[in-house]
């Protein structure tokens, strides 16, 4: 491979939600350190259906993935397979949405919980949450500090090319509380404060690092629809490589191929969506 890669996918932060309260990813974009961009989602604008997306760089309407309640294993080429196929070694720390798409369907949670197949043709090192029994009441997410920790431990252990961590704590808390209030603020700069220590170690372990939203949430804590609260989301980069003006919009079937071209491995067919970092 390459380089290294980490995409880090905080679940459901519109984009004024990134640019008014995450001072330390805010910081290095003014200190020159990381870049940011506006990203816009597919429609729907669901989580499940961004997932397949972001990985697959095709459309809901092409991977057929139509929401939350229609998860299974997925039949295009993908960031993991095509990273696999150039000898690369990949994790995954997320939700099991991610385990189903990308390894196996349906998931097991004895079986899929945390698994190491160091010749799997897709995920090599999962760790995986389900949320089993979320709610407005009870979220069930983990800690994120612990899942950054998680992702760190597995870059440190196994030597990850690609690395994806997904965390829902801030899309939970979005539908609870929805945006204009205290506590979305406070869980907003808590994300911001766990998440920043990360990056410089990720960095020195020489890594590029994406931090992006999969949606965005509108005023009511929804999203799924066709509204820039529900789809546009910000995008920052940490790394040396050329990108477009900043005022450009992108789109986020864009991510997997830029991902891939980054990490130097072939981009399939099925990817047509041009990248943005060269």
């Amino acid at each position: 491979m390459n380089r290294k890669l980490l995409l880090i996918i905080l679940d459901g932060v519109p984009l004024r939600n990134w640019t008014r309260l995450f001072g330390n990813l805010e910081g290095w974009v003014q200190s020159g350190a990381a870049r940011r961009w506006t990203m816009r989602a597919v429609l729907p604008s669901i989580s499940a259906s961004c997932y397949a997306s972001i990985h697959t760089g095709v459309t809901p309407q092409v991977h057929g993935c139509t929401g939350n309640g229609n998860v299974f294993r997925l039949d295009q080429p993908d960031i993991f397979s095509q990273v696999r196929r150039s000898g690369g070694v990949t994790g995954a720390v997320a939700h099991s949405y991610w385990s189903e798409f990308f390894n196996r369907a349906p998931f097991d949670f004895v079986r899929d919980i945390e698994y190491d197949e160091p010749e799997s043709d897709t995920i090599n090192h999962g760790r995986f949450h389900t949320m089993t029994g979320y709610g407005l009441i009870n979220q069930m997410t983990p800690s994120d500090v612990d899942l950054f920790a998680t992702l760190t431990n597995l870059c440190g252990r196994f030597g990850l090319d690609y690395g994806v961590l997904h965390t829902c704590t801030l899309d939970s808390m979005g539908h609870r509380f929805f945006h204009d209030c205290q506590e979305m603020d406070h869980a907003c700069a808590v994300m911001d404060e766990m998440l920043a220590p990360f990056i410089p170690k990720w960095r020195a372990m020489g890594y590029e690092v994406i931090v992006t939203a999969d949606h965005g949430q509108d005023a009511r804590g929804h999203h799924g629809g066709h509204d820039p609260l529900q789809q546009d989301v910000a995008l920052y980069y940490f790394g040396d490589a050329e990108g477009p003006e900043t005022d450009r919009l992108l789109g986020q079937l864009q991510l997997a191929p830029t991902i891939l071209r980054r990490l130097g491995a072939e981009v399939p067919p099925s990817m047509q969506a041009e990248p943005f970092l060269t």
